[in-house]
């Protein structure tokens, strides 16, 4: 009554199937995972800490890359 290939057939679809449900559910539970850890994330304590420090730090790298592209720009190995 069945066919060899019509049972092969209908097994590769089954186990598709089976596969493709297997990946909707990890996909559904890691979107979980990341909708979890985004509600549960609290600020770290380098966001707690002072504007004014950060705009420093932030100054000084800015001064220090003028100056090596300054060197660059003057032909100095550095």
């Amino acid at each position: 009554m069945f066919e060899p290939t019509f049972i092969i057939a209908l097994a590769a679809l089954t186990g598709l199937a089976i596969v493709c449900g297997a990946a909707l559910r990890g996909w559904h539970g890691w979107l979980a995972l990341k909708r979890q850890e985004l509600e549960n994330s609290s600020p770290s304590p380098r966001d707690t800490g002072s504007p004014i420090g950060a705009a420093r730090i932030e100054l000084a790298d800015l001064k220090e890359r003028i100056r090596k592209l300054e060197a660059i720009a003057n032909g100095v190995d550095l």
